[in-house]
């Protein structure tokens, strides 16, 4: 499938009755198959941005649209985040008692019959390398071997868009090169667009382009000023 176009319009949003601005009026394109990343300090609205986009909180103002869906006037939040959007985390989420395969095939239950979870869930196991992996359970897994497994997660339904919280974030600098070539072969592959949020330089200038957020406001980066930095 292939990727969704994003549009943020105007977007802005505020935390403890107003006091705090996260995003002021922030406006941005991404193409379909377009890998973007984001950067800028700590609580300077990134994730905020993210959680927006994904419809899993709601801006005070200004639209948000991916593809054909209208995000900020959605009905159904919940089937939005199913058929859309795949979510990538820094502390991947995964349920520690539960085996990879079946970690991979919690966004499809209900969605799909059982045999067809486990069949795709293996299928995805097997694109992120860790096939030989799938009854293991998240404690006996390394930290780059539960971000593929929350990468592959993510994938299950097919999303158009895949929104990643910084993914490298808490690994060692080879591991986390590792999964960026797992989310670059995403984009390479499928389609997918993917809005990358990272406070890495090495991570963010292997984007298409760079965005930064500070102070709520977005600006773009030239790539070549990172890789010259």
């Amino acid at each position: 499938m292939n990727g969704a176009a994003v549009d943020v319009l105007e977007v802005s949003k505020t935390f403890e009755n107003g006091r705090i601005r996260a995003l002021d009026r922030v406006t941005l394109r991404l193409g379909a198959g377009e890998l973007v990343a984001l950067t800028g300090p700590s609580g300077c609205g990134k994730s905020t941005l993210l959680n927006l986009i994904g419809a899993l909180d709601r801006p005070d103002a200004g639209e948000i649209r991916v593809g054909e869906e209208h995000v900020t006037r959605l009905a159904d939040p919940a089937r939005y985040r199913a058929e859309v959007v795949g979510f990538v985390f820094q502390f991947h989420n995964l349920i520690p008692t539960l085996t990879a395969l079946e970690n991979v095939q919690l966004p499809m239950l209900g969605r799909r019959p059982r045999a067809a979870r486990v069949e795709r869930a293996r299928q995805l196991l097997g694109e992120v390398g860790l096939g030989d992996r799938a009854r293991s359970r998240p404690p006996t897994l390394s930290g780059g071997e539960r971000q593929r497994v929350a990468i592959a997660r993510a994938l299950a339904n097919e999303p158009r868009l895949l929104l990643a919280d910084e993914p490298t974030g808490a690994l060692d600098t080879e591991t986390g090169a590792q999964i960026l070539e797992v989310i670059r072969r995403v984009r390479d592959e499928r389609g997918t667009t993917v809005l990358l949020v990272t406070n890495d330089d090495g991570v963010a200038v292997q984007a298409d382009r760079v965005l930064r957020l500070r102070d709520g406001v977005l600006d773009a980066i030239p790539a070549a000023a990172l890789r010259s930095g």
